[in-house]
């Protein structure tokens, strides 16, 4: 016989957790005339097998059930569903925590997260110490805090001898631009990149124009690109964020974004720029649009990592009239232009597969060239040509 205390040095307890277990009637001890209790060999098999039980993921309440009664098998398939999950909610907190600290991938948990809340992902990537430059590149390309750098290099490295940084073509350029019902004295080019665009815009009106882009090294291209042509007095650049743009209110006539109001998102694009706009003043913008109802499931996935927020044409034209703005005309862009795109980029990749074999950047851009190019009928750049309301 054991009084409680030898009980609980028997089996690794305390003397508070059997006098509990004893008011839950799990164990019985027998009280002697001194008010002692004591116990038997039998109460320290079964506080065993208590153990073993709650080591299970079992209440006391189970546990109770279990040792009074035969098993009940939906009870403990309840209670192994409920573990599971538990499991999985602590795998993926495990998998959070090494990722932020440099010792997992944090892909998944950033492409999640730019799905769920976009602009909150955002704030807090520059709250860890990246500026708004870093942050979006962060979103949209490396998706790593730890990786970042080097995949910016590498991205750099894909990207610098390239003239097109995004799909786009002289004849879709000025077919959106003869649709402009206006002559412009200022344009705005945002995200002009190395200024394919801008050039055109430059020989085809006589605008004066304000270049803007987050890469120095494109606007360097683009102001080259001028001074060759004889065009610089009519070009200023500013190496600026998008989101945040150095011009005054009612100031532009033409804002022109192909391709990149993007990474604002089109609706926070439409809504900050027009403000910028004068009167009647015209935005013209490009978007990745779906072009069918039933996108394959490699298509979905691809852009439910890269671009969350594609959307039909139908869809666009809804946001744009709640903005403020008129329709003027929209269009596809020309295969051509998703060619003069895609086809250089694809031999740069190629070029680079033996030097950057192990890049995650190229492993990345191989990727999409691959999905543009086999769905290139599912999805597509939108152009947009619009006027302020």
């Amino acid at each position: 016989m054991y009084k409680i205390s030898e009980l609980a040095k028997r089996v690794g307890l305390s003397r508070t957790a059997l006098l509990y277990y004893e008011k839950q009637q799990l164990i019985s001890g027998k009280r002697l005339a001194n008010g002692y209790r004591i116990y038997s060999e039998k109460d320290i098999q079964r506080v065993h097998l208590i153990q073993k039980l709650l080591a299970g993921g079992l209440t006391i309440k189970e546990c109770k059930s279990c040792l009074d009664a035969k098993i009940e098998k939906h009870r403990l398939r309840d209670r192994l569903s409920a573990l599971n999950n538990e499991i999985e909610q602590k795998k993926q907190a495990r998998d959070l925590l090494a990722a932020i600290l440099g010792d997992a991938p944090q892909r998944h948990w950033h492409e999640e997260l730019n799905t769920l809340a976009p602009d909150a992902h955002l704030s807090w990537l520059m709250q860890q110490g990246f500026n708004e430059k870093e942050a979006l590149r962060l979103k949209w390309l490396s998706k790593d805090m730890n990786e970042h750098e080097l995949y910016m290099a590498d991205f750099m490295t894909i990207f610098a001898p390239l003239a097109r940084w995004a799909p786009g073509s002289h004849e879709d350029t000025l077919k959106a631009l003869s649709h402009v019902p206006l002559t412009p004295n200022l344009i705005a080019d945002i995200g002009c990149g190395k200024g394919y665009a801008t050039q055109l815009l430059a020989t085809h009106t006589h605008a004066n124009i304000i270049a803007i882009d987050n890469e120095q090294s494109a606007l360097d291209a683009l102001v080259d690109s001028f001074t060759q042509d004889g065009l610089i007095d009519r070009l200023q650049t500013d190496c600026t964020s998008m989101t945040e743009l150095n011009i005054a209110q009612s100031s532009i006539d033409l804002i022109w974004s192909e391709g990149s109001a993007y990474i604002m998102g089109v609706p926070n694009a439409l809504k900050k720029w027009r403000p910028k706009l004068k009167p009647n003043g015209v935005l013209v913008f490009s978007d990745m649009v779906w072009h069918t109802a039933k996108p394959s499931p490699q298509a979905q996935g691809f852009w439910a990592k890269e671009y969350p927020d594609i959307q039909s044409v139908e869809v666009r034209l809804k946001q744009i009239s709640e903005l403020g703005y008129k329709v003027i005309v929209h269009f596809p862009q020309s295969t051509q232009a998703w060619q003069n795109y895609y086809g250089p980029l694809r031999a740069r990749t190629m070029e680079l597969q033996v030097t950057m074999a192990h890049s995650q950047a190229l492993q990345d851009i191989h990727n999409e060239v691959e999905i543009c190019t086999e769905y290139a009928n599912e999805f597509g750049y939108h152009m947009f040509i619009l006027q302020k309301c």
